[in-house]
């Protein structure tokens, strides 16, 4: 009777210690809005959605554009959709692989020199979508709130820019966001 008893309490503490992880995992919320806290500092807009498949893997999309005059210089805007494989023992956190894809538009410049003279600078917009790949870290809290590193670097498939400063590009995020 002693053993039954001992085996009935063990189950119901296993049952209740799986039920209050999967409380703290968040399981049932599967969206996430971010915001690229690096980029806001540096003069830029990035907004990212991201919809979680499974407890290992998700799906979204990045919007990038500049706020500042001198960003704008560069890039005008960059969408970039993406895939993550997770790493973490907790739902959809921890380290992180990403494959992703980013249709960009940047100004390309061209400097020509005659004899000595001033340059004669040429500019045009290009716009270009790359492949590429990335890793990182996210940490969830309990409610939601989202911290996240990220690194990426990627490869411009159509760039016919004279000079190549164009050839590859890059993402970079100290990111905050919401789980919901």
């Amino acid at each position: 009777m002693k053993q039954i008893l001992i085996v009935l309490a063990l189950l119901i503490s296993v049952i209740t210690l799986q039920a209050q992880n999967d409380d703290f995992q968040n399981v049932d919320r599967k969206n996430e809005v971010k915001l690229n806290a690096l980029y806001l500092v540096l003069g830029a807009f990035e907004g990212t959605y991201e919809h979680l498949l499974n407890e290992e893997s998700g799906i979204g999309v990045s919007l990038f554009l500049p706020i500042d005059a001198d960003v704008n210089d560069d890039v005008n805007y960059y969408i970039s959709p993406y895939y993550r494989f997770y790493f973490g023992s907790k739902f959809a956190s921890g380290f992180f692989l990403e494959g992703f894809g980013m249709l960009n538009s940047v100004n390309d410049r061209a400097y020509y020199y005659n004899d000595g003279l001033d340059p004669t600078i040429e500019e045009k917009n290009v716009t270009d979508f790359a492949l590429g790949i990335g890793l990182g870290g996210k940490w969830v809290t309990k409610r939601g709130l989202i911290g996240e590193l990220n690194l990426g670097i990627g490869r411009n498939l159509f760039s016919s820019s004279e000079y190549d400063d164009n050839e590859f590009v890059g993402k970079l995020g100290i990111t905050v966001g919401y789980r919901f």
